[in-house]
């Protein structure tokens, strides 16, 4: 039998997942890497209720029922959902950012996955590296090289 590979447990920030699900390319390789496994993609109650809000916005062209699917079929069956019980405040700039934050403590995230400046600039909190979709995806235990 062979040795169980090491599953990975990420936040993916909104800006993350988003193009993620709606773009293909490099940042659709993330769902690629959920779907087989490599990849548990944390998720909180509020961190759910954000990616349908912005899912919702109108230069996407969706309606609640394609937002649903996209959640149900794509997010939620490879998805773990993390209690997150007290949300601390860490990016005063943008308190929007401390919801990934919080499910990442909660969750005992390896990585959080993010685009925005605020939590890059962080780098890491507490155990989670911080990375880009491309930075994240270019780590040798991702890429296996």
């Amino acid at each position: 039998m062979g040795k169980e590979p090491v599953r990975i447990r990420a936040v993916l920030d909104t800006n993350a997942l988003v193009p993620a699900l709606l773009f293909g390319g490099e940042p659709g390789k993330l769902v690629s890497l959920w779907e087989r496994g490599r990849i548990v993609p944390l998720v909180s109650r509020d961190v759910l209720l954000e990616y349908v809000r912005v899912l919702g916005y109108p230069k996407f062209a969706l309606d609640p029922e394609d937002i649903k699917g996209l959640i149900e079929e794509r997010v939620l069956p490879f998805a773990e959902m993390v209690i997150v019980d007290e949300t601390p405040q860490i990016v005063p700039e943008d308190p929007a950012d401390d919801k990934s934050l919080a499910l990442a403590l909660a969750g005992k995230a390896d990585f959080l996955i993010s685009g925005d400046k605020h939590l890059l600039g962080l780098k890491r909190y507490h155990g989670a590296e911080i990375l880009a979709p491309r930075q994240f995806l270019e780590r040798p235990e991702i890429s296996g090289t």
